[in-house]
């Protein structure tokens, strides 16, 4: 009996040897694995540069994907018109109009004809400037032109080339011209009406290499609204969370940085910036004003959700009023 149990703790043994064994080879193997990819992404990327550009546009994910961007009634916007615009032979971009709430009952059934007329009542538009990824129907964004609407605003938004059912591919100097081709189509209907201009995310890049452009040509916007916006693109790339696992990688810019430059995707937010703040000391721009209005991350709105804040409506409102007056005046930052 003895010897029958001592038999059977030997073959423990030797079972648990071999299962330990197996373990530490199949560990070993993924790991090698893991490693292996480690190293293989950045030279993927250093050989192949357009998918770093595939991975700072996003325009290839669509969320929501079962969206029919002709209907953008079916977002809730039933006071919207879909169009298309031409910024360059062979390129059309998808147009998104949306009036003030106090024309919602007017608008209905109405014709393009109609909405482009409507752009002459004296409601203030905003030109908004979307980020990466997604479409102009993006729930987020469908429900900031909600916010902006009930304020008064026509709120008038668009698909980069590449992005939505919009033709053509992205690029930094395409998004730029798109968003000039719709400033310019705006204002030759608008008139000497106020025109804002508001960028998001990657749209801040977009929306301040527009200003840059109308400051050059001595005819700088109204207002700039920068939500979320970063210095330049190298400096994003590098502070992306996605970043984290390589950032401390000898290389790294070579690598990753170099590749998003060789594609001329550069951003320089803080120079188009800069050019602003010089531009405004003129006396196209006199008695122009920035602010900083910053929302603490306890609230919650994180990178997209400052439409949910009960404070947004009172600083547009404020700021619509105080726009070129009262360049001393200060907001009182959300609690």
């Amino acid at each position: 009996m003895s010897v029958y149990c001592i038999h059977m703790v030997k073959c423990n043994v030797c079972l648990c040897f071999f299962y330990r064994t197996g373990l530490m080879w199949r560990l070993r193997r993924i790991f090698l694995w893991v490693l292996g990819i480690y190293i293989a992404i950045p030279l993927i990327i250093k050989l192949f540069p357009a998918i770093q550009a595939k991975l700072v546009f996003l325009n290839f994910v669509r969320v929501p994907y079962f969206i029919d961007l002709k209907r953008p009634q079916d977002q809730g916007l039933n006071h919207t018109h879909n169009f298309y615009l031409q910024p360059e032979e062979g390129v059309n971009i998808g147009v998104w109009h949306t009036v003030p709430a106090v024309l919602w009952k007017e608008a209905q059934g109405k014709d393009g004809e109609w909405f482009e007329k409507s752009l002459q009542s004296t409601q203030p538009v905003m030109l908004y400037l979307h980020g990466n990824a997604g479409t102009r129907g993006g729930d987020h964004r469908v429900q900031l032109y909600k916010v902006l609407s009930s304020l008064g605003y026509h709120v008038v938004t668009f698909d980069y080339r590449g992005w939505g059912d919009s033709e053509g591919s992205p690029s930094e100097r395409g998004m730029t011209q798109d968003a000039l081709h719709l400033y310019q189509w705006l204002k030759q209907r608008i008139g000497r009406k106020s025109l804002y201009i508001w960028g998001h995310s990657l749209g801040t890049g977009v929306a301040t290499n527009l200003v840059r452009r109308l400051c050059d040509r001595g005819t700088p916007p109204d207002a700039v609204i920068l939500e979320s916006p970063f210095t330049n693109i190298r400096e994003e790339a590098k502070s992306h969370p996605f970043s984290m696992v390589y950032r401390y990688l000898p290389g790294f810019d070579w690598f990753f940085l170099d590749a998003i430059t060789a594609n001329d995707i550069r951003f320089k937010r803080n120079e188009n910036i800069s050019l602003y703040n010089i531009a405004a000391q003129s006396k196209s721009l006199n008695g122009h004003k920035v602010q900083f209005i910053p929302f603490p991350s306890s609230l919650g709105y994180r990178h997209k959700f400052i439409y949910r804040s009960p404070q947004l409506p009172h600083i547009l409102r404020y700021s619509k009023t105080h726009t070129v007056h009262s360049s001393t005046s200060k907001l009182k930052p959300p609690e």
